[in-house]
């Protein structure tokens, strides 16, 4: 009786799948280590952030370098997906308000926050 085996297609499928995850955690770590502030996200933030950044990074690469093929494990693709993932976080953040928040002054809540902060209660005395 022999042992499962998979078709060479699926091997190669599962292999550059974890070849990804394992690669896009790495790359959305240093993203996130290279940019100073708190980070948003989780883990499965991260992941898909470095996942993203090197789709985006080795995408642009293969873009503006026609007839080059850049693998994420290279010294050029782990640049740019880095790039890539950092240039993702940085727009997370621009657009989560953690970059540039509009009319606050720097340490204040906002005034909405202020007013629902302080609940005041009416008391009623009846005559």
């Amino acid at each position: 009786m022999e042992g499962l085996e998979l078709p060479e297609a699926a091997r190669q499928a599962a292999n550059d799948l974890l070849v990804w995850i394992g690669f896009g955690t790495l790359v959305g770590l240093l993203a996130k280590a290279i940019m100073p502030g708190r980070d948003p996200g989780g883990a499965v933030a991260t992941l898909l952030m470095g996942i993203g950044g090197t789709v985006i990074g080795c995408g642009t690469l293969m873009f503006f370098w026609r007839g080059h093929r850049v693998t994420p494990l290279s010294l050029e693709g782990f640049v740019v997906a880095t790039a890539g993932a950092f240039i993702l976080l940085f727009f997370y953040r621009l657009l989560s308000g953690r970059v540039i928040r509009e009319g606050v002054p720097r340490g204040h809540l906002p005034a909405v926050r202020r007013r629902r902060a302080r609940r005041h209660s009416t008391i009623v005395e009846d005559e």
